[in-house]
C-alpha cells in the first residue's frame, strides 16, 4: 500500500481525498492545511489526519491537528499537491525536493519558465505512458483536460483531414462550494489565455489550434464551442458523435437545455460532489456545414480532473500499463455507468 500526502483541502483536495479513500491500493496519511477555517474541522470529521505548516502550528491552536506538514512528508510515497496556483512550485521547492518527493501538481502550475513544476503536462487520453515512473507531472487544467477529451479522438480518428481547430471557452466564475466567491455581473475577457498553449504541449505544438476565453457569472460548469474545419466535405453530425459512444468520461446527451440541468440531474442521482467527472457533448447544437462541424461540450469543471489525477497516481507510483490504471480508476469512479445514467436522462426523443 502506497501513501499519500494530499497538500491542500479546497476544491481538489477534497474531492481527491474522497475518492482515494475507496482505493485498497492507497493510504491517505493526511492533508495539509494553510488557513485555519472551518474545513479543518470538516476535514477531521471525515477522518482525516490535518497538517499544517511548522510555522503556523500557534495559528492552529483551536484544533485537533495532527502535527506539521514537514513531518508528514517524511512518511509519503507520492505528494498531490491541491494548493492555489503558483505555491505549487514554492512547495516543490521548499519541501517535495529537499526530500526527494514525487509530486503531481495541479492546472494553476505551469510547465515552462523558471518556475515549471514539471516539463509534462498530463493527459490521460494522449500521453499516459510518458507519465510512468516520473518523478514530477502538472496535471492539466479542467478545460485544457476537457479538451483533450474532445480533440485526441477527433484526431484518431480523421487524422491529415483536419485542418483547424477554433474554440471559444465559457468558463464559469466560481465552484459550486466557493458560495464565499462573489459572482461580478460581467461577462469578463481574458487576454492571452493559457489554455491553448497548455494543449499544444501534448498536442503538438504546431496543431492549428486557437483559443478564446470568457467568463461568465455561473458556477454551472464550463462550456466549449468548437469549430473543426476538415480538407473537404466536412462529416455529418451523427458520425462526430459515433467517435464518443465509447470514449472514456465523454457522455452524448440530447436534451439538456443548459448546464445546470445535468448539475441538477448529478445532484439528485446524488454523484459525489454533484460531479459528473466528464464532458457533456450536447448531440443537439452539433451541426455540419460545407467543411466545418461545430459542436459544443460542457465541462465539469475540477470534477473532470480528479479521475485524471487518480490515472496519474498510478502511471507514476505503480508503473501501471493504461489499461490496468484504466480499469482501476473505472472501479472507484464509476465513470461508465455515470455516463450510461446521463445518456439515458438526456436520450434523444423519438
Amino acid at each position: 500500500m502506497k501513501k499519500i500526502f494530499v497538500n491542500g483541502y479546497g476544491s481538489i483536495g477534497s474531492r481527491i481525498t474522497s475518492f482515494l479513500k475507496d482505493d485498497p491500493e492507497i493510504s491517505v496519511i493526511g492533508v495539509g492545511k494553510y488557513s485555519p477555517d472551518d474545513d479543518v474541522n470538516l476535514a477531521i470529521s471525515r477522518g482525516l489526519n490535518v497538517y499544517v505548516p511548522e510555522r503556523k502550528l500557534n495559528d492552529f491552536n483551536n484544533f485537533s491537528i495532527s502535527g506539521t506538514i514537514e513531518s508528514a512528508l517524511d512518511n509519503c510515497d507520492l505528494v498531490i499537491d491541491a494548493s492555489p496556483g503558483g505555491y505549487g512550485y514554492k512547495n516543490k521547492k521548499n519541501l517535495y525536493d529537499p526530500k526527494k518527493l514525487s509530486a503531481i501538481y495541479q492546472g494553476g502550475e505551469t510547465i515552462v519558465g523558471e518556475e515549471a513544476v514539471s516539463n509534462l503536462l498530463f493527459n490521460s487520453r494522449v500521453n499516459y505512458d510518458l507519465a510512468r515512473g516520473k518523478k514530477h507531472v502538472m496535471q492539466g487544467s479542467c478545460n485544457v483536460t476537457g479538451m483533450g477529451r474532445i480533440l485526441e479522438p477527433l484526431r484518431s480518428r480523421f487524422g491529415d483531414r483536419l485542418i483547424r481547430f477554433d474554440v471559444t471557452l465559457v468558463r464559469r466564475w466560481a465552484d459550486i462550494e466557493q458560495t464565499d466567491k462573489k459572482l461580478t455581473d460581467t461577462i469578463e475577457m481574458t487576454e492571452s489565455p493559457h489554455h491553448g498553449d497548455d494543449v499544444k504541449t501534448y498536442f503538438g505544438k504546431d496543431a492549428p489550434l486557437f483559443v478564446r476565453a470568457i467568463k461568465v457569472p455561473t458556477r454551472q460548469m464550463h462550456l466549449h464551442i468548437m469549430d473543426i474545419r476538415f480538407n473537404g466535405i466536412a462529416p455529418k453530425p451523427s458520425e462526430i458523435h459515433e467517435i464518443f459512444t465509447n470514449e472514456f468520461g465523454v457522455a452524448t446527451l440530447w436534451t439538456a437545455k443548459g448546464t445546470k440541468d445535468i448539475r441538477d440531474y448529478a445532484t439528485n442521482m446524488g454523484f459525489n460532489f454533484t460531479d459528473t467527472n466528464m464532458i457533456h457533448i450536447h448531440a443537439n447544437m452539433t451541426v455540419s456545414i460545407g467543411d466545418t462541424v461545430q459542436m459544443m461540450y460542457s465541462d465539469d469543471q475540477t470534477g473532470i480532473v480528479i479521475p485524471e489525477n487518480h490515472m496519474l497516481l498510478q502511471a507514476m507510483l505503480f508503473d501501471k500499463s493504461y489499461n490496468e490504471a484504466f480499469l482501476h480508476t473505472e472501479s472507484i469512479f464509476k465513470m461508465s455507468e455515470k455516463k450510461h445514467k446521463l445518456e439515458k436522462q438526456f436520450a434523444k426523443k423519438n
